[in-house]
């Protein structure tokens, strides 16, 4: 009852802000439509709105404003997307409710290979600074990204690799100092070509300081005895130094290219949790693309992608370092696209991967391993009149082999993780979808996905203290493969320069793996085993635009909101770290070269908890941004953007720190951009 009630006000608090205008008449004030966002990890190239997938792309001046200093908290309040908040230097995207493994995160339609699924105190190896573009895909997309990618996909693009021919110089720059955590921030970016052969060079740079909160960082736990934090005014041990950059380079023909790249990024940031403990991820990454397309062939279009990265983390407690974490690997993707059979079109794909990852130090909590899989899917769709239709299939081998409690890198014997192992997994995805365009403004859209993933290495080997989580975790060697079944459902309507889309989805695990307390006490934390239980997922998301008035400037309004259950069905209990119901609107003006933007977003409070989990406040987070672009040839545009305007103390539900780590304060960031 209460699942219906929660979902009608979600339905009804977007409905009265969406109709609080009359969008008949709006529409006839404008003639000129949106345009389709290209999705460059799409294999057929479709727009934005042309997929049968819920989809969301942030580039351009928006991607630049959103800016934060993580790819989760840039993406946080897009409807469907929480982050899994660890203070403001470590922040992984959760999509419909599911984080880690299951929501794959992507560098140019290659995955981003660090440390970050295993602990949420580690960083994601990828700098927001230098983002092109940022796709979000909610929802399963196991079947052309990977088998673990049963919550969605998020694909940052960058360009390093310069893959449209390129006849002179382009490039673009930023600067930002300012905010909760007094950041000093800078970008630039330079592209040089002559036609046939082009270059690519970026560089960024960023500082913060200790992040301003509005009270104490410890919050006050009703019952539980624990005092008030000492530390009002600054979240301690969460400033951080980042930096990188990257050189590339391509030769591009009439139909296709060849190029290579090569990326460096470091980042030494406070853990937050641990006011002595440091971080120092260090990341190097070669990338390889080539595509040839337009073929007159049977096979229309081949392209190859492949990155090798080598990956490292310490952690360092007073100077000293402890435990270091190490992941290298080679991931591929082989993708060929055939010639339309009719009107049926499609692309058969290969993809591999084999990482080595070790832990080194007394607080290793997963042995070292090595994980490989090989994948070949099969992607098609078919369109008839107004119906699209989809299919696609996927089936991959993965190996996940722990060296045991044999001696690490350091020559320490580490028996707890016993005798040398192998398990070997067979995971199959299945996908069948529809586009219904019912006019040239509504469409309907459904797809239906039997997904399963591969457990990981830490779900089938750790045993040992994870600090981040506060808790002794232990494996399961005996993990089956996770299965779900899902439908996902869409109604979409656009009219000229107005659009709103609202969709529901509900997920059924067989298994879903997950850690749960023992309520046992192990080396002074309590006990967290790694099962696989029953569960389901359900919820409903919503995102609108309207133009609300034209005249002097242009004048939008936006909404959006969001909201996920999630039951462990075996005790018909909440799984924790779901993030709230949300609701957010605003406003964004246009005239001439000013603009600016007011945003509100609300998140009731959520106390619907699992066992020993506390309940968390609502909020309401007030945001505003104003920018002026310069009449300069370097396209020069100031910008401001406050953030918390109303100074309120916000703990994020979906973070393992909530008591201890909530969103910065009021502030102001200021900063300059430019492109030429």
């Amino acid at each position: 009852m209460k699942t219906k009630q929660s979902l009608i006000s979600f339905v009804g608090l977007i409905a009265m802000q969406a109709t609080s205008f009359n969008p008949a008449q709006a529409a006839e004030s404008t003639s000129i439509k949106a345009p389709s966002v290209p999705i460059t990890g799409n294999p057929l190239g479709a727009g934005s709105d042309q997929l049968v997938v819920p989809v969301y792309v942030l580039s351009g001046r928006e991607l630049s404003i959103t800016r934060e200093s993580t790819i989760g908290e840039t993406l946080t309040g897009t409807p469907g997307v929480s982050s899994s908040y660890f203070g403001p230097n470590a922040s992984r995207p959760i999509i419909r409710g599911m984080d880690g493994d299951r929501v794959r995160i992507m560098q140019n339609g290659v995955g981003a290979l660090d440390a970050s699924s295993l602990s949420p105190d580690h960083a994601v190896a990828i700098d927001p600074l230098i983002a092109e573009q940022i796709e979000v895909i909610r929802g399963p997309a196991t079947v052309l990204y990977g088998a673990g990618a049963i919550g969605g996909v998020v694909n940052v693009i960058d360009h390093r690799i310069p893959k449209e021919p390129l006849n002179g110089v382009m490039g673009r720059g930023e600067t930002r100092f300012g905010g909760a955590d007094n950041e000093r921030s800078g970008a630039a970016v330079i592209d040089v070509g002559n036609g046939t052969f082009a270059i690519h060079a970026d560089v960024y740079t960023r500082k913060t300081d200790d992040l301003s909160i509005p009270s104490s960082a410890q919050n006050k736990l009703i019952g539980s005895g624990r005092a008030e934090h000492v530390n009002k005014g600054k979240l301690a041990n969460s400033a951080a130094k980042s930096d990188g950059g990257a050189f590339g380079a391509s030769l591009t023909f009439d139909k296709g290219h060849v190029g290579v790249s090569y990326s460096e990024s470091n980042n030494f940031y406070g853990t937050v949790a641990e006011p002595s403990v440091k971080v120092h991820m260090k990341s190097k990454r070669w990338d390889f693309s080539s595509e040839a397309h337009h073929l007159e062939s049977f096979i229309e279009r081949v392209k190859f992608r492949m990155a090798f990265t080598d990956y490292k983390h310490q952690e360092i407690d007073d100077g000293t370092i402890g435990t270091t974490f190490l992941n290298k690997g080679v991931e591929s993707t082989l993708e060929a696209g055939h010639a339309k059979i009719g009107n049926l079109s499609g692309v058969i794909g290969l993809q591999t991967q084999n990482t080595r990852f070790s832990a080194l130090g007394d607080e290793a909590f997963v042995p070292s391993t090595r994980t490989s899989s090989q994948g070949v899917y099969l992607y098609e769709e078919l369109p008839i009149d107004r119906l699209k239709l989809s299919v696609g299939g996927r089936i991959d081998k993965t190996t996940v082999k722990s060296a045991g409690g044999g001696a690490d890198d350091q020559n320490t014997l580490l028996p707890k993780f016993g005798d040398a192992t192998s398990k070997q997994f067979t995971p199959k995805n299945l996908s069948a979808g529809a586009l219904f365009s019912i006019d040239e403004h509504w469409g309907i859209a459904t797809n239906i996905t039997h997904t399963e993933r591969a457990p990981t290495q830490n779900e089938l080997f750790s045993n040992g203290a994870h600090v981040a989580t506060n808790q002794y975790e232990v494996g399961n060697k005996n993990l089956a493969v996770e299965k779900a079944n899902g439908i996902d459902a869409q109604i979409r309507w656009k009219s000229q320069k107005h659009s709103f889309n609202i969709s529901a989805f509900y997920t059924k695990f067989d298994n879903f793996i997950n850690v749960y307390n023992t309520g046992i006490i192990n080396e002074g934390l309590k006990e967290a085993n790694t099962i696989g239980v029953p569960a389901t997922f359900t919820g409903m998301e919503a995102q609108g635009k309207f133009r609300i008035y034209e005249g002097i400037g242009d004048l939008d309004l936006n909404v959006r909101g969001d909201y996920v259950r999630a039951t462990n069905e075996i005790t018909d209990t909440p799984l924790s770290r779901i993030a709230p119901m949300r609701i957010g609107t605003g406003l964004d003006y246009q005239f001439a070269g000013f603009a600016s933007k007011v945003d509100v977003l609300h998140g009731f409070k959520q106390d619907r908890v699992a066992t020993n989990e506390l309940a968390t406040d609502g909020y309401t987070l007030v945001n505003a941004t104003i920018s002026y672009r310069l009449k300069t040839a370097l396209h020069l545009e100031a910008f401001a953007k406050a953030r918390n305007l109303l100074d309120e103390d916000i703990r994020d539900h979906s973070s393992f720190l909530k008591e201890i780590a909530p969103m910065g304060g009021r502030s102001v960031l200021f900063g300059l951009r430019g492109e030429f």
